[in-house]
């Protein structure tokens, strides 16, 4: 595959890089067995990462002899994902108790593997993937032992050691050049004598028993629904949640919007129209359109606005990214919206399209629901849901008339946002889709 280096010793792939900074992965399902012949860039098998579902193609052709690992084990960056088969070569020695168990029958070789490149994988499961040699990784037994001081790890894993009360300059790295990994801090944990309390000791306790009666279906918990637990268990534990609910009279803009989709030629939903009311309304109150930088203890006001768009589909919630979605038109919006949620749902969605977000709108209206209490998609500061249009008798200037009613609900990081500054922020929202003649 272009861009790798293959190294002397054929018989190991390691797990790469699937995206820059990642330490880890979930094996979602294996594309080839045991005795399987591949060539170049044939695919080995799915992995989840934090955004998206990755293919990881063969780096080199040959037999495989091991796939390491079974669906639903988290495999570590650096740790042997496939064993190829070398002719003349003896037994591979057993795998390590802490790595994943291989699977199928080992004729693998037992030499050292080279101080070669695994690569790192880009790409989706609708794009050709390729395999970089920008992050490159070399085997455990070739790393060099770290040089004391500030210690090589990346700003997530700094944040895990801090939310745990743990020196991370203690924690011995196994990573590419030393580098400390989650693993590595999650393993320091275990027998650390730091004297702190981690803020996470979820894994001590001990659990109460689950009753198993009457239980119909046992589905494992892994996958997008995994990833989706662990990011909604950060932003609960980390950002400090409110949240503010209001409602718009959108009578006389569902009408504009009627009138709008006729001269376009396309049928429009309110979610463009409520995405362009929230754009203006962040050009107005720009504290909601930030991240936070906990490691650096910082809050980064965003000069751009990238939406982000909450998408249900049958693998669970995903959250692909409108970029620049002040400079787009109406029809650009429903569009944008319609193509990224088709990726979503068929699995095709990159990683990159799931990044950069800056403010979230979820639309829980469109199965029914009123008023939600959302949780704020971190490191974002602040998310809306939209409920369910419903006609309603309203009254206004003293006289009744039939009218519909769009709830609203607004979640802010309170660490961030003031309660006052969310609720002006909302208003905003409001005036914008009771005025329609101001989105047009």
């Amino acid at each position: 595959m272009a861009g790798l280096k293959q190294p002397d010793d054929k018989s190991h792939f390691l797990l790469p890089d699937l995206g820059e900074g990642l330490v880890e992965a979930e094996l979602i399902s294996w594309r080839v067995k045991p005795g399987d012949v591949v060539t170049t860039s044939s695919i080995l098998a799915e992995m989840q990462t934090d955004k998206a579902l990755v293919e990881v193609p063969s780096p080199w052709p040959g037999t495989v002899s091991e796939l390491c690992g079974k669906p639903g084990d988290i495999m570590k960056v650096g740790k042997p994902l496939v064993r190829y088969a070398v002719s003349g070569a003896a037994p591979a020695a057993a795998p390590d108790a802490k790595g994943p168990a291989c699977v199928g029958a080992s004729v693998a070789a037992g030499v050292p593997q080279a101080e070669g490149d695994q690569g790192t994988v880009v790409g989706t499961m609708s794009g050709a993937l390729t395999v970089s040699d920008r992050f490159a990784r070399k085997p455990e037994h070739t790393v060099a032992a770290p040089v004391r001081g500030k210690v090589l790890a990346t700003p997530a894993v700094r944040r895990i050691a801090r939310e745990m009360g743990i020196d991370i300059n203690k924690v011995a790295g196994t990573g590419h050049s030393g580098r400390v990994t989650a693993s590595d801090v999650h393993g320091f944990a275990g027998g650390s004598t730091t004297g702190f309390a981690p803020r996470t000791v979820a894994a001590s306790i001990p659990m109460p028993p689950v009753d198993k009666d009457g239980v119909s279906q046992r589905i494992a918990f892994r996958g997008v629904r995994r990833k989706i637990a662990e990011g909604l268990e950060r932003s609960v534990r980390t950002a400090v949640h409110f949240t503010v609910v209001d409602e718009a009279d959108v009578t006389a803009l569902d009408r504009r919007r009627r009138e709008y989709s006729k001269v376009v030629g396309q049928k429009l939903s309110m979610m463009p129209f409520i995405m362009a009311a929230i754009c203006r309304a962040l050009r107005k109150h720009p504290s909601l359109n930030a991240n936070v930088d906990d490691t650096n203890n910082e809050i980064l006001i965003k000069g751009v606005i990238n939406l982000s768009i909450a998408v249900d589909t049958d693998s669970g919630l995903m959250v692909p990214v409108v970029r620049n979605a002040d400079q787009c038109t109406l029809v650009d919006l429903a569009n944008q919206v319609k193509v990224l949620a088709g990726r979503c749902r068929d699995r095709t969605i990159s990683r990159e399209e799931s990044m950069g977000g800056t403010f979230t709108l979820s639309n829980v209206g469109s199965y029914g629901g009123m008023f939600a209490t959302p949780i704020i998609n971190y490191p974002e500061v602040a998310i809306l849901a939209v409920g369910r249009t419903k006609e309603r008798v309203l009254v206004k200037d003293g006289r009744f008339y039939a009218g519909l009613v769009l709830p609203l609900s607004l979640s802010c990081d309170h660490r961030v946002v003031d309660g006052a500054e969310g609720a002006r922020f909302l208003n905003t929202v409001v005036g914008l889709l009771e005025e329609p003649s101001s989105l047009l």
